[in-house]
């Protein structure tokens, strides 16, 4: 079994939900020497998730942000975790409900995705500054 690893920082993002997949493939090229594994994305911020979704349509993506933001809103009066802004205790919320890693099939040196799935990188802050992501592929 072969592992790969490769780290990468993404320049910042406005608050959404934003297409990655061909900067995560980029970043680990080592992906094609792959017959069948795993590629495991990890992203190491606590305000910012990783999610896969379609890929053609972008109003997809502006419904996610709008059904997100109805879902956890911001300045609800119990929120005690409030010093670091209004959209900082709702960006954690949104990342542990979507969550801070996925994991994709390797077959035959491709991501085995489906044809309109996509890999997000969802921006949960206003101002969230560059994002750092962990990129690793292992299989045979």
């Amino acid at each position: 079994m072969n592992f790969y690893q490769s780290q990468i920082k993404l320049n910042p993002f406005s608050r959404g939900f934003h297409l990655i997949t061909d900067k995560v493939l980029n970043s680990i090229p080592e992906i094609k020497n792959i017959k069948i594994g795993i590629l495991q994305i990890f992203i190491k911020h606590t305000s910012a998730s990783l999610t896969i979704n379609e890929n053609a349509d972008p109003t997809v993506r502006s419904d996610f942000e709008s059904h997100f933001n109805k879902m956890v809103p911001e300045n609800m009066p119990y929120y005690k975790h409030d010093y670091e802004g209004d959209d900082d205790m709702p960006a954690h919320l949104k990342t542990s409900i979507l969550g801070s890693s996925v994991q994709i099939p390797i077959t035959n040196g491709t991501l085995n995705v489906g044809i309109w799935q996509g890999i997000y990188l969802c921006e949960h802050r206003d101002y969230g500054g560059s994002r750092s992501l962990v990129i690793t592929a292992f299989g045979e």
